[in-house]
């Protein structure tokens, strides 16, 4: 009987699962069919804003080194081409295009029908905190996502784009490689923005605690200094400007684990 009933708890979990799943299916579903039809809008202002010299990011690049009484950072062209080279190159942009923009839009759903998910196995004094880690969660994630967006986007498409080994090779782009630089430009940023959230959540497992973080502050750094590198242009400039957000982040995740630790803490002295 028993064993009856741990396997119909577990079969319980998993249709639980599924339907959290169909549920956030269905929201990305209908957020990517609304997106197919902004089409002109997401790819003409969106996707392709970045390859416009008069994108915000580069005037703003512009502006700054005018101040500073020179013209290094401003630029007149992004010398590419963007074409599709397959039959079907252009729909599947847009149908993926359309999708991502599902997943990033109903990211604050995708959160909440997880945390609905999870809650069952939480204390009563925990699930008061729903809207809170839905908020909060969403928040980064649109910040990783905006930071992406008009900075590691920018950055990576202006040197690529403008990178010649001779004069003689044309940079004609396929979109598939211009999408997918943006794309992961876009969500890696977001998920890296999401570390304060996963900092608390192990700490409150016990796997991390404020003085692992602390001893390992220089390793992290190494690791920073890694993902910039892979994210971004192997430009000095670039990394720099990707790192100090994310060492950012690290700083105010050491923060978080002070306090979930003592409180943490505080309750097992208060039990005993």
């Amino acid at each position: 009987m028993d064993n009856s009933n741990k396997e119909m708890s577990f079969l319980g979990h998993l249709n639980e699962l599924r339907r959290r799943l169909f549920k956030i299916a269905v929201a990305v579903f209908t957020v990517a069919i609304a997106a197919f039809f902004f089409k002109d809008f997401i790819f003409d202002v969106i996707i392709f804003g970045p390859k416009d010299p008069n994108f915000i990011t580069y005037r703003t690049f512009c502006y700054i080194s005018r101040y500073f009484g020179t013209e290094g950072l401003c630029i007149d062209e992004i010398p590419f081409v963007i074409q599709s080279r397959t039959m079907g190159g252009q729909f599947n942009a847009h149908m993926w295009t359309s999708i991502i923009a599902g997943v990033i839009i109903a990211f604050p759903y995708i959160l909440y029908q997880l945390w609905l998910f999870i809650s069952p196995a939480l204390y009563e004094t925990e699930k008061k905190y729903a809207a809170s880690f839905v908020i909060i969660s969403s928040f980064l994630f649109f910040v990783g996502v905006l930071f992406g967006y008009y900075i590691i986007t920018p950055l990576s498409i202006n040197f690529l784009g403008a990178y010649r080994v001779s004069e003689q090779v044309l940079s004609n782009i396929d979109i598939d490689s211009y999408m997918s630089l943006l794309r992961t430009s876009v969500l890696v940023s977001g998920v890296i923005f999401e570390l304060p959230i996963i900092i608390y959540f192990l700490t409150r497992l016990g796997i991390v605690t404020p003085t692992f973080l602390r001893t390992y502050r220089k390793h992290a750094l190494v690791l920073v200094l890694i993902i910039a590198a892979v994210i971004t242009p192997p430009d000095v400039v670039s990394q720099i400007i990707v790192s100090i957000p994310i060492l950012l982040l690290y700083e105010l995740s050491i923060l978080i684990a002070v306090i979930v630790y003592k409180n943490k803490i505080k309750k097992e002295l208060t039990n005993e």
